[in-house]
């Protein structure tokens, strides 16, 4: 049995910046699950702002990154990047959504 959390996930990614918007990635809601099998694996379900965004590698490594280096006894990290919900500016915390004007 795995004694690793979501929140322990969401922490860890919480220090992975968006540079083009300098937001972290949880904030802005591009993380829509983090799932944690009996064996310590962990499968990070994501999105990006757009398609077409310059940084996918980048942003994906860096979220695999942020899980092994801050998530002790995380065994192996999957990044999967969906394109189902579209993201949206909605779904962003409120603080992000003020920033970039929208609310």
């Amino acid at each position: 049995m795995c004694d690793i959390t979501k929140e322990q996930v969401y922490d860890a990614i919480s220090n992975v910046i968006d540079p083009e918007v300098g937001f972290n990635l949880v904030e802005m809601g591009l993380i829509y699950d983090a799932i944690i099998d009996d064996d310590c694996n962990v499968k990070v379900v994501m999105t990006l702002s757009t398609r077409g965004c310059p940084l996918h590698q980048m942003l994906t490594q860096w979220v695999k990154d942020a899980v092994e280096t801050r998530v002790p006894g995380v065994k192996n990290v999957e990044i999967e990047v969906v394109w189902e919900p579209e993201w949206n500016i909605s779904m962003a915390d409120d603080n992000v959504k003020k920033a970039l004007g929208a609310l």
